[in-house]
Order: structure tokens, then C-alpha cells, then sequence
């Protein structure tokens, strides 16, 4: 993928058995974008971060627990992160996301 060039994001990252794969598509002291693919019942475990962040989802079905709260988030769905709340992610199916980050 290159600058000014129109792509598909879910088709720039594929699944790994039993893994989450990721690959950064920007990184600036601004914020970063990232493309996530989550194999099923792989996730990342609770954390929190100082930056606020959007999930969109562009493929399969994920569990997204914030603050406690759990989101059931699939493709086209979008939901934010708030800054310092934990949260999570867990793939109820195959799924990938985009995050985008902003620093502040």
C-alpha cells in the first residue's frame, strides 16, 4: 500500500490461526491507524490508554467490553474508546478492525 492509493482495509490483513495479527497503515506523533485480524476467541486482554480511539469494524463479529459495558461490534459498526476506561476485545467470529488513535 502507498500514499494516494485507494485500498481495501480488510483485505490488507489476513487471518493467522490462533493469533492476532496486525499491521500499522499510519504512524505520526498525532495518532496512529492500525488494522487488526483477530482469529476466532482471540482478543486482547483489558488495558486502558491515556488516548482516545475508534474501532471500526470490517469483518466478522467481535465482543468489545468498555468500562465493564459490553458492544457486540460487526462490519460496518464503529464504536470509541475513551481515554483511560479499560477496555477489551474478544472475536466471537473472525474479525478485523481498524483502529485509529488520537494523541493528545
Amino acid at each position: 500500500m502507498t500514499l494516494s492509493e485507494v485500498f481495501i482495509p480488510k483485505e490488507e490483513i489476513d487471518y493467522a490461526e490462533n493469533s492476532v495479527v496486525s499491521k500499522i497503515i499510519i504512524k505520526k506523533p498525532a495518532g496512529n491507524i492500525t488494522l487488526f485480524a483477530f482469529d476466532k476467541e482471540e482478543g486482547l486482554s483489558e488495558h486502558s490508554s491515556p488516548h482516545e480511539a475508534l474501532i471500526h469494524g470490517i469483518d466478522g463479529k467481535a465482543e468489545i467490553t468498555i468500562g465493564g459495558n459490553i458492544y457486540i461490534l460487526l462490519q460496518g459498526n464503529c464504536i470509541i474508546l475513551p481515554a483511560n476506561i479499560p477496555h477489551s476485545v474478544k472475536a466471537i467470529e473472525k474479525f478485523k478492525m481498524m483502529l485509529t488513535m488520537i494523541k493528545s
